[in-house]
């Protein structure tokens, strides 16, 4: 493969759709909590996983793995300028999208409807499609303790970031959480719904 916008939008047409609808995770370049979410990913398995330009960056920085994923987790990366995966948003092959971590920057674009990286965009088609949507936002407080790549820091989010994670909450379909244990609460809680609506199916 060359690399070009054709190679990508063909490659794209042959993607085989999945079995059965299933989650689609977006990575930013948020390293919050990023390798307690790269472990619910590979414990869940069945997960279409949108990375971001920003976001190979950071699952470099914290894994040095170029392969982080196990065999059944779909890797789509940020190749194209109009995203040409999220297509498949409205081919019905997910159930919910999850954002986690989600960077300052992601949040506020999603917040004010800006779709120029891959995050964002999936963000948009998915509400778009009335599919529901977990966001794990990092700036949630006035004081993070967070883990970098190499150290422990300590952030602090700025009236802008608390007040664009605010706003975020109030948008329908989207449950924003605030921890590692709040995101697989979540998860798990929508993966149960959709089980009990296929027992009633059945």
């Amino acid at each position: 493969m060359s690399g070009t916008p054709e190679d990508a939008f063909a490659a794209e047409e042959e993607a085989e759709a999945p079995r059965r609808p299933r989650l689609a995770w977006a990575l930013t370049g948020s390293g919050h909590d990023f390798l307690p979410c790269l472990e619910i990913i590979r414990r869940i398995g069945e997960v279409d996983v949108f990375v971001s330009k920003a976001a190979s960056e950071v699952i470099w920085m914290y894994t040095r793995d170029r392969r982080p994923f196990p065999a059944e987790v779909r890797v789509i990366r940020d190749t194209t300028a109009s995203a040409a995966p999220v297509g498949r948003f409205y081919k019905g092959w997910y159930h919910t999208l999850v954002i986690a971590p989600a960077s300052s920057n992601t949040v506020a674009k999603c917040v004010f409807g800006i779709s120029d990286t891959l995050p964002t965009n999936v963000f948009a088609q998915a509400g778009k499609c009335r599919i529901p949507i977990i966001v794990y936002a990092c700036d949630t407080k006035p004081v993070h303790i967070t883990a970098a790549p190499d150290r422990i820091v300590t952030v602090y989010p700025r009236a802008v970031d608390l007040e664009n994670t605010e706003r975020l909450r109030s948008f329908e379909r989207t449950t924003v959480v605030e921890s590692v244990a709040e995101l697989e609460r979540a998860i798990a809680a929508r993966l149960a719904e959709l089980a009990g609506s296929a027992g009633q199916e059945g």
